[in-house]
């Protein structure tokens, strides 16, 4: 009896199973029909710091600082061990030369050019040559980057990240139709988020900014780590801010400081935006944070002019004298800022020692900037018929001037005017508030007066923070 007792229970209790297993089955099936299976095998582990930053300067792409940090200690250590390792030489190198460039730690590039001599001895390579290339970009020596460059292109033409150092540095020697036939050759080779900004960059330089806009956003939004990214929505910021757009340009710089911490020059170009927007006090903080991260020459000429846009005249001394401070310790570590200490030069220290710089300058290597502010050093030293000739060749399309920017129309514009050019002088003070009403906290206040006198109308729109007095106090707002 008792058995049988038994075997009705475990009948039951069986059929109960039964049903719970049907209704389990049907509970999943119907969760199944709402959330697709995710067939993506075990869970990927992110690549370590070190192995990201590899990969990233192995492919010529912006690196996280942290990362940088941890793939330098592995290749140093690695090197003591092995120092007939030409291929981590080079890596080695390729870090060095990003650090270099992100923290402007000139210091780091005698490291890089020691490193990358050294795999070039144990084994020619082109991604030493590449190596060697980035460097000499770096240090603005156009010439030996394009020789670098040519040299890994010979040794593997089919090897895509040979390609945008050579851009860089044909970009740099004025030579437009040499860096287009690069970036034909880089996009018949490769795509990609990297392509696609150094495209960008190429369209800017000649003008095409609504090509060059869509080519950074998308390759921002491609981009497959953090500091890559970043790197690509500062440059969507800064092409945004020279076509006027303040707000747009600040959401780009912020989402970029936001996504990569150590983005300096976002945060800089937060800077810029921010006073535009006359957030004085913000705009400050900003470029001050950024400088004290990464002491730039040319974030220490911003701030100091916005400094002296303010009256805060002492304020402003201070930052040009970091500005000379970095300008002769980059030259220590071999590397040329003569053209930001000219552009200083001109315009708020000696005019002829501007001239005789970027007259040195542009025998090196006579890109577009050179030209511009050397005709610019010309004026202001008193020299027009000359300079005249520099500022067209900044702004001709036909000699590759076709960048559109505010402050080479107003240098042009400027220089017509005190050669009583008055029509030329007109439309091009007037190009340069078109292009960005907001361009300079200290030029835009002089291109609208210079307009006055020529009996014309801005043809744009400047919001008082930038046209004001300036105020007396250092609690300006």
């Amino acid at each position: 009896m008792e058995n049988q007792e038994e075997a009705r229970r475990g009948g039951r209790l069986g059929r109960w199973g039964l049903v719970a297993a049907l209704t389990g089955c049907l509970v999943l099936g119907a969760t199944l029909m709402v959330v697709p299976v995710q067939r993506t095998g075990p869970r990927a582990v992110p690549p370590a710091p070190g192995a990201q930053a590899l990969t990233a300067v192995s492919a010529g792409v912006p690196a996280a600082l942290p990362d940088l940090a941890v793939l330098i200690g592995e290749r140093e250590r690695h090197l003591r061990r092995n120092p007939r390792d030409a291929a981590s030489w080079a890596v080695l190198g390729a870090a060095y030369v990003e650090q270099g460039r992100r923290t402007a730690q000139s210091a780091y590039y005698p490291k890089a050019d020691r490193a990358l001599r050294t795999s070039l001895r144990v084994e020619k390579s082109a991604a030493a040559y590449d190596g060697m290339a980035a460097l000499a970009n770096a240090r603005r020596d156009f010439r030996a980057a394009r020789t670098w460059g040519e040299a890994a292109r010979k040794l593997d033409a089919k090897r895509w990240t040979t390609y945008p150092p050579l851009i860089d540095a044909y970009t740099g020697l004025g030579d437009w139709k040499a860096a287009g036939r690069a970036l034909e050759r880089l996009q018949e080779l490769r795509g990609g988020p990297a392509v696609m900004a150094r495209a960008g960059a190429v369209y800017r330089d000649r003008g095409w900014r609504e090509d060059a806009m869509a080519q950074l956003s998308d390759a921002a939004a491609a981009a497959k780590t953090p500091a890559e990214r970043a790197a690509y929505l500062e440059r969507v910021g800064q092409l945004a801010w020279e076509r006027g757009e303040r707000e747009a340009a600040l959401r780009n710089f912020r989402e970029a400081v936001r996504i990569d911490p150590d983005q300096r020059a976002a945060q800089a170009g937060q800077g810029r935006a921010l006073a535009a927007l006359g957030r004085t006090s913000e705009a400050l903080s900003a470029y001050r944070l950024a400088l004290a991260h990464q002491p730039s020459p040319q974030f220490a000429l911003e701030l100091g002019e916005l400094y002296e846009s303010l009256g805060l005249r002492q304020a402003a001394r201070a930052q040009y004298d970091l500005l000379r401070a970095r300008v002769r310790s980059a030259a220590a570590d071999g590397a040329d800022e003569e053209l930001v200490l000219g552009v200083f030069e001109a315009d708020h220290g000696d005019p002829a020692s501007a001239v005789r710089r970027l007259r040195a300058e542009w025998r090196r290597q006579p890109g577009i900037a050179v030209a511009d502010a050397l005709g610019w050093a010309l004026h202001r030293a008193g020299a027009d018929e000359e300079a005249l000739r520099y500022a067209v060749r900044a702004t001709d399309t036909v000699h590759g001037g076709g960048v559109r920017s505010a402050l080479y129309a107003f240098h042009r514009g400027m220089i017509e005017r005190e050669l009583e050019r008055q029509g030329p002088a007109r439309r091009h003070l007037q190009e340069a508030l078109r292009i960005n009403p907001y361009f300079s906290p200290l030029h835009v206040r002089a291109a609208r007066e210079a307009l006055a006198e020529l009996g014309a109308e801005p043809s744009s729109e400047v919001p008082e923070s930038v046209t004001r007095q300036p105020c007396r106090s250092e609690r300006c707002d």
